[in-house]
């Protein structure tokens, strides 16, 4: 690893390194990254356009997938363009406080990610579970509450994380081995107590991802068994395709996002660029694969983006 020294007036300036062990391969790696996040920004702005000019896209569902959009783009841009800033310019330095709220940012937007999980798997609950009901149920008004309380849940349980960091003295060494200001790889670089940002920072990540996929897990419980009460296997398979783009986003979202957590904590034996890899990835492809697969899997929306590639495409004034 390359050795960098500080002098007094680099006393609120930290080194991100990008990807530790592969700086000679920075540049290559940086084309996946970029592509993966471009494709992530089109797709996701695409759905928003969509579903902001169809006024009948105007339903709960798909107020949904423009929440799940959202969080997207601001998860990915709240790190990607400071990578490529490491990648292709080397730029590396970033200011405590600038890295103090990226880190804020980039984790209250991930678990505003989750929230929007889960209650994308609500929705699917009870359009399957209580079909009759749907239109009185989930409302709106009611989605976008939702949404609030997921966005104020995020805020207050990411919040303690950078407050309790900026709290703490920091080496003289003050090189962090990643992309970004994660919470755990910049508390590693402080010379203090951070035994209390490593309880509270693995706390949050086992409470927030735990209760969540109890949430989805009491979801998709209810769902199988009103599926087994149905006797039609047509319309078991009609209901469970409906579920199929959620599923996937779920696949994609928390198997990654677990292990990537669990092995930057605990696994001391995996080298380090496989900790940086997987994190990047986890918060990399979700955000280039959701709109796909909802673009493909639900046929409204997939009917809209058409008609209005075909408008863009077509001569004028035919």
């Amino acid at each position: 690893m390359a050795n960098f020294s500080f002098s007094p007036s680099d006393s609120s300036i930290f080194i991100l390194t990008g990807i530790p062990g592969l700086e000679d391969d920075h540049i290559w790696i940086s084309i996946p990254f970029f592509a993966f996040y471009i494709v992530g920004l089109l797709g996701n702005f695409t759905v928003l356009f969509v579903v902001g000019k169809e006024q009948t896209l105007h339903k709960p569902m798909y107020l949904l997938l423009c929440m799940l959009a959202l969080s997207d783009i601001t998860t990915s841009t709240s790190f990607v363009p400071k990578a490529l800033c490491i990648f292709w310019f080397n730029l590396k330095s970033i200011t405590v406080k600038s890295c103090l709220t990226q880190m804020f940012f980039f984790h209250a937007f991930s678990t505003m990610h989750s929230a929007v999980l889960v209650t994308m798997a609500f929705d699917r609950y009870v359009a399957i579970c209580n079909p009759l009901r749907y239109a009185t149920i989930l409302t709106n008004a009611r989605i976008a509450k939702l949404g609030l309380v997921g966005l104020t849940r995020a805020v207050l349980f990411i919040l303690p994380m950078p407050l309790l960091l900026s709290r703490q003295p920091f080496c003289a060494n003050r090189i962090i081995p990643h992309t970004y200001c994660d919470h755990i790889a910049v508390a590693k670089v402080s010379c203090g107590d951070i035994t209390a940002s490593r309880v509270y920072g693995l706390l949050m990540a086992f409470v927030i991802i735990g209760f969540d996929l109890t949430l989805i897990g009491l979801s998709y419980g209810l769902i199988i068994r009103t599926l087994l009460r149905i006797s039609s296997k047509e319309a078991n398979q009609k209901a469970l395709k409906t579920c199929t783009a959620h599923i996937c986003a779920l696949l994609m979202a928390y198997p990654l996002g677990l292990l990537s957590s669990l092995s930057h904590r605990f696994g001391q034996g995996i080298t380090p660029h496989i900790h940086i890899i997987l994190s990047n990835l986890n918060y990399l492809i979700p955000p280039m694969l959701n709109p796909i697969i909802y673009g493909v899997k639900t046929k409204d929306l997939r009917d809209k983006v058409v008609k209005y590639i075909c408008r863009m495409y077509s001569p004028r004034g035919t």
